[in-house]
């Protein structure tokens, strides 16, 4: 498995970054493909009739935001990473008969980018992790800029890397565990709440279209557990959560890389998460040794190894 440091040092040109040799990704080709006019920051899949990926594949970390179409309300599931407006993309997807509704899978920095776009109709979790996200970044953001981490060709016109930030924004309701978010004629979303990666971490079942999102929960490629607020304790209660719901959903849609994931991989990782905690997994240094990679084939964690030796 490529380091994260070997990933933006390798370029195949002085203008496209090493890794975007990967895309397009093969799974994205079993999607249909939406155009949205005057903007080439973000690709925007459909998934369901009403369903959208909002796909940003030309910064190394892919994220995917959601949009969920409702007869009375529509639902836009994090707001990407502020480079690209995402605003302009729901405006639109999104009818004009139904209200925007907005809440974060959690508020790491690349989820919430353009959450001060949205006042009013911001949705989330009343935690001391997100009231301190809230107050936005400069230096998270400027991090995001760095040689290798993005193809430029793409990025707007009007986007400026010198005063790039994430804004301060304010959460106007607050959800928690089983709390349903109603789109109308008996559509809704179920909050559960799946801390771990990040303390604010929740994921939204959509049981009607059998879709789970659950933002970094679970991804297919590596998965970062190494910020100072991870805890593999919660994370490893969250996926035994969500894999035991496996029979209410039949995809995946997580907040990086892949919009269309196989249910069976959450129960996978929880059993290798598992036996990573109980020390009887293997692992290979990482980003110039300082994480441990555990590898599965689909997917890989890339753990800060003092988490596992408290």
């Amino acid at each position: 498995m490529m380091t994260i440091r070997r990933l933006f040092r390798m370029m195949s040109s002085s203008t496209k970054p090493g890794w975007c040799s990967k895309l397009p990704r093969p799974q994205y080709s079993l999607l249909e493909p939406v155009s949205i006019p005057s903007q080439t920051w973000f690709e925007v899949y459909r998934l369901r009739p009403n369903v959208f990926a909002i796909y940003e594949p030309y910064h190394w970390e892919e994220v995917i935001s959601y949009l969920v179409i409702g007869s009375e309300h529509s639902l836009l599931i994090d707001t990407g990473m502020g480079i690209g407006n995402i605003q302009q993309v729901i405006n639109s997807l999104v009818p004009s008969s139904t209200s925007l509704k907005v809440i974060n899978t959690h508020t790491h920095h690349d989820h919430i980018g353009d959450n001060w776009r949205f006042p009013g109709s911001l949705l989330g979790v009343h935690s001391e992790f997100a009231k301190h996200n809230a107050k936005g970044s400069f230096e998270e953001a400027q991090n995001e800029l760095k040689p290798g981490m993005i193809w430029e060709k793409y990025l707007p016109k009007d986007f400026n890397p010198k005063t790039y930030r994430i804004h301060s924004f304010q959460i106007d309701h607050y959800v928690q565990e089983g709390d349903r978010i109603t789109l109308g004629h008996n559509h809704e979303l179920e909050v559960i709440s799946t801390p771990g990666h990040a303390p604010d971490s929740i994921s939204l079942l959509d049981e009607k279209q059998r879709l789970l999102f659950v933002g970094d929960t679970f991804y297919q490629g590596p998965i970062l557990l190494y910020r100072p607020e991870t805890n593999l304790q919660d994370y490893l209660i969250s996926l035994e959560k969500l894999a035991k719901l496996i029979l209410k959903f039949d995809l995946i849609l997580p907040g990086h890389n892949i919009p269309n994931v196989q249910p069976e991989l959450l129960e996978k990782a929880a059993i290798e998460m598992r036996n990573i905690m109980q020390g009887k997994s293997k692992s290979t240094k990482t980003d110039d040794g300082n994480y441990d990679e555990y590898s599965c084939e689909e997917f890989s964690f890339v753990i800060d190894p003092s988490f596992l030796s408290t």
